[in-house]
């Protein structure tokens, strides 16, 4: 056998590996989602927006920085009240660096935070808004299950992060399909922020 037959055959058994691979990890994806009642189909979630911050925090995300850091919000707007951060589009001078870590340091460290972790958290979440950037984020997918044309609930399949207000839910040819999307917040940058349920209003009022 030549050598061109031989790369020939080679390249074709790689290429029929991760063809195989690729469609058995589509399997697996599907086999996640649970069987369906008769006549249930699933209709994917459209989400939008989810990314508010309160007016008093100036478009920092404090809900998610604070919960990263295993605090209250509250308790971080206080710790921030004490900071003089530089005017926008200008660096500040090291002593006021300095002087801000630790006014922060001084209000968060009674909570068992570390300098560490301050300056992880902090450095993760850091943005600029001015230059159309946006903090780490990963969107949700889930899933309204309908049934006869009318929404009867729903299914997350992944509850992304970084999502510091409920999103929007959205269900294209559903304009009436209202719902509320729940969040859970936790140490764990890679979760916090999620979407952890979707609610249907009926089901607020139980």
């Amino acid at each position: 056998m030549s050598s061109i037959a031989r790369i020939s055959i080679f390249v074709a058994s790689i290429t029929f590996t991760f063809a195989a691979l690729f469609a058995q990890s589509k399997d697996d994806d599907a086999a996640k989602k649970k069987p369906l009642p008769p006549g249930v189909t699933r209709v994917k979630v459209e989400f939008s927006g989810g990314h508010d911050t309160e007016g008093v925090d100036k478009g920092r995300p404090v809900v998610l920085i604070a919960n990263a850091l295993g605090v209250k919000p509250e308790v971080f707007r206080e710790a921030f009240s004490h900071v003089h951060p530089a005017p926008a589009g200008t660096q500040p001078d090291p002593e006021q660096v300095r002087q801000n870590k630790a006014a922060l340091m001084d209000a968060l460290g009674k909570y068992g935070i570390t300098n560490d972790q301050l300056d992880k958290i902090s450095n993760f979440y850091r943005y600029q808004r001015s230059k159309g950037e946006m903090w780490p984020t990963k969107p949700a997918v889930a899933y309204a299950l309908v049934k006869d044309g009318k929404v009867i609930g729903y299914e997350v399949e992944s509850g992304g992060a970084g999502y510091s207000s409920a999103p929007t839910v959205g269900l294209p040819n559903f304009k009436d399909a209202k719902a509320k999307a729940e969040l859970s917040f936790g140490k764990d940058l890679d979760h916090n922020g999620a979407v952890s349920s979707i609610t249907l209003p009926d089901e607020k009022q139980k």
